[in-house]
């Protein structure tokens, strides 16, 4: 139990910290639900860490259904995280780091946090707990799935962003997915 606390708060800290620093003052964009509460900020200027929590309802329903252990595990890294991403909201105002720095360090940071609350089967929030259901159901690893659905949310997400910063968010994504995958597949071995 302590195990899982510590890497919903580490993860979620890890996560907050590089869309807050390094994502948000490029206008960057990661994918997932992440992503879709990224896009809602600078489309609409919602909060992205309540989006996340409202997008991730449905998916959470399919939770409680497909297996109730995901869904109470997921809840807590889900309003963690959320919550972590909307209070540290001021560190986007500080200056920023160039952008390919910014996609690489923020890939890195937001992989690590999911790594570490996929290894105690807690997410941040809706997609990323639909990529651990399917991988449990087709033992492909959730940092496939993740990468597959975080380049749809990116195709979406080019509506609101430029060209460029769709190749570096690209760039940001990969890492995200390269990131987690080794995470999750290290504490797996």
């Amino acid at each position: 139990m302590i195990k899982k606390i510590v890497a919903i708060i580490t993860g979620s800290f890890f996560i907050a910290v590089g869309i807050n620093y390094f994502v948000i003052p490029h206008h960057l964009l990661d994918g997932g639900i992440i992503g879709l509460g990224l896009i809602g900020k600078y489309a609409f200027s919602l909060q992205p860490g309540l989006t996340i929590i409202l997008l991730s309802i449905p998916l959470y329903m399919i939770a409680f259904f497909y297996n109730r252990r995901y869904f109470y595990n997921g809840i807590h890294g889900l309003l963690i995280s959320s919550f972590f991403i909307d209070l540290l909201r001021p560190l986007s105002l500080f200056e920023e780091m160039p952008m390919l720095i910014s996609s690489l360090t923020g890939g890195l940071l937001i992989g690590t946090g999911v790594g570490l609350m996929l290894l105690t089967e807690t997410s941040t929030g809706g997609l990323d707990l639909l990529a651990l259901i399917l991988s449990k159901i087709t033992a492909i690893n959730v940092g496939v799935f993740i990468f597959i659905i975080d380049g749809i949310v990116l195709l979406f997400g080019w509506i609101v962003i430029s060209e460029v910063t769709i190749i570096y968010s690209s760039l940001m994504v990969f890492m995200v997915g390269l990131t987690t995958s080794t995470i999750t597949r290290a504490g797996t071995v």
